[in-house]
């Protein structure tokens, strides 16, 4: 029998993620009941997610009403493209901004000088306060840096006064008007003859292609007019997802996206389903329905051949769709799904990798009208956001999930409220944009806010009973292995007997900087209370050693973010307890 004078040490790492399918008693130590806003960490531990920032400061023109959303955003030809009502912008992708060196006052035409012009094109469009300018050279070579042949876009002659230090941001550059009632912009990259271009779709319009000067082409076959989706697969262009024809799937001939002669190599094939979204995966083309799933393979329309992947499940919106992990993920009418497992398993249960947070699916699925995804390689993480109508973006949801060695992990985010999205590499660095329902593009995964609210985290542990719930447990300390970013703002509560109202609810615990340890050497030092304040040689993660008070028969921990510091990956921990009576 352990000796109830002695501190008996229980301790766990964080890992499993968020598990809602099982007894708070059932789970394992490091899984989290709730995990919102921590992502699980590739490098270990559950994270404190980024924020995002506005891509630029400048507000995309609308075509119609201020309340239209962003219908599509793109990176392309070292440019980020934005889709409006029924025009299209771009603007460069180097989230270029500076600052106003000294007051300017514009009248006409003239010379606006500023900190730097680092990162912003020979030419194009400036946004100060809530004026557009357009410009037409940079001056970067003499001290102070200029824009040059500036000219108000605003109308009118009145000369008008930008203080210095405002801001000055890329603006957004019309490239394509006209596009009467879109609806979504969904796009495909591809090259047919040496030159990158870029296809939109829109639900209602014509198909435009973009050339890497931005010289915008209809496609001129109206048997493709409408098209929801499109996908380049073995150099032709499928087009998919006509309100008059759900069905068919529209193929160009090879290396011209704008043919559609059938002596040339053109031509369709039906599937009965109505089509939902195509993805290229390892040498198919997958075509998802409302039921069903199928994959196309061969190399022409002479051995084009439709395969079915499954006649039983079928994918709840093709904005889900993403490469990741080695698969295709996708959103089922039970949840995430991944291809390979459809296949394999014969559309059973085992399909789906979401059962940790099904009841998160179950409710968004039935409650919610829209759905986007990003995939965040570096991190090996899929998001996927619930959007409702009218919905603000601080109660916003989504789910993240993180391919690990030990399978799948899960968390959830709320307030962010995408309305399209895209992810790009540019010389390694990752980087996701999304537009939202006001106007604007934001790059996820960046800085330490929402565009200025602070990004709330919520981590909580299983209710631990440390192998025998019938024994009281006086906690004596807690000890927090974490790796910081930067300073710490957060506060631990611990919480007794499955949080019961009767039992000890001690104050919350603050948690921040001073209480770190520094690592350097090999020897740990201790102070008279016996707190760790440096420890040498160990793991390059910080230790704060917290006592705590109360007892209970099992024990919860809870970590509430602060949202005012960057950053920071909870590791582990180490509960510290003496045994007590038997109930």
């Amino acid at each position: 029998m352990p000796d109830s004078s002695q501190t008996q040490p229980a301790a766990f790492n964080c890992e499993g993620g968020l598990v809602l399918n099982r007894s708070s008693f059932m789970m394992k130590p490091g899984e989290a009941l709730v995990l919102e806003n921590f992502e699980p960490d590739v490098e270990g531990g559950y994270r404190r997610i980024n924020g995002y920032r506005k891509y630029i400061n400048q507000i995309i023109p609308h075509t119609t009403s201020p309340s239209e959303k962003v219908l599509g955003v793109a990176n392309f030809s070292n440019k980020v493209i934005a889709c409006r009502g029924e025009k299209i912008f771009n603007s460069v992708s180097t989230e270029a901004s500076t600052s106003i060196s000294a007051n300017a006052t514009m009248s006409g035409s003239g010379v606006i000088t500023v900190d730097s012009v680092l990162g912003f094109a020979t030419s194009g469009s400036l946004q100060i306060d809530l004026e557009t300018f357009t410009y037409t050279g940079v001056n970067s070579t003499s001290n102070p840096n200029q824009f040059t042949g500036v000219t108000r876009a605003t109308s009118g002659t009145d000369a008008v006064k930008h203080l210095g230090n405002s801001v000055v941001s890329a603006a957004w550059t019309e490239i394509d008007t006209g596009r009467t009632g879109a609806v979504k912009y969904r796009f495909e990259r591809f090259n047919y003859d040496g030159t990158e271009k870029i296809i939109f779709v829109d639900e209602v319009n014509a198909p435009v292609v973009f050339n890497s000067s931005f010289s915008a082409t209809d496609v001129s076959t109206s048997s493709v007019s409408g098209s929801k989706f499109v996908a380049s697969f073995k150099s032709h262009m499928f087009y998919a997802g006509k309100s008059t024809t759900p069905e068919e799937l529209i193929f160009s001939a090879p290396f011209n996206e704008d043919d559609f002669a059938s002596g040339n190599g053109a031509g369709s094939i039906r599937v009965d389903d109505t089509i939902v979204g195509l993805k290229v995966f390892r040498d198919s083309l997958f075509i998802f329905c409302e039921n069903r799933i199928f994959k196309l393979t061969g190399n022409t329309s002479s051995d084009f051949s439709i395969v079915p992947v499954t006649r039983n499940i079928g994918c709840i919106n093709g904005d889900t769709i993403q490469e990741f992990g080695g698969d295709l993920v996708f959103l089922g009418p039970d949840g995430l799904r991944t291809v390979a497992a459809t296949a394999k398993i014969g559309d059973t249960e085992l399909g789906t990798i979401s059962k940790n947070v099904q009841s998160i699916f179950d409710k968004n699925i039935k409650d919610s009208l829209l759905f986007e995804s990003v995939v965040i390689p570096d991190k090996t993480q899929y998001r996927i956001f619930f959007t409702k109508n009218g919905e603000s973006d601080g109660i916003t949801r989504g789910v993240t999930c993180v391919a690990r060695e030990q399978g799948f992990e899960f968390s959830e985010i709320r307030g962010i409220k995408p309305s399209c999205t895209d992810t790009f590499v540019k010389a390694g660095d990752v980087i996701v944009l999304h537009g939202d329902f006001a106007g604007h593009v934001h790059r996820q995964d960046k800085g330490n806010t929402f565009d200025g609210i602070p990004v709330l985290g919520r981590y909580r542990s299983s209710d631990m009973a440390f192998g025998d719930s019938g024994i009281r447990k006086h906690m004596q300390r807690v000890i927090i292995n974490y790796k910081p970013e930067s300073a710490l703002d957060a506060e631990l509560v611990i919480r007794y007997d499955n949080e019961n109202s009767d039992s000890t609810r001690p104050a919350p615990y603050s948690l921040d900087s001073n209480q770190v340890a520094a690592q350097f050497g090999l020897a740990v030092f201790s102070t008279a209370d016996g707190a760790v304040r440096f420890v040498f040689g160990g793991p390059s993660q910080p230790l704060i050693r917290q006592p705590v008070e109360g007892s209970g028969f099992s024990v919860a921990l809870r970590i509430n973010d602060g949202g005012e510091s960057a950053p920071y990956s909870l590791k582990g921990f180490q509960l510290e307890y003496t045994l007590g009576a038997r109930r």
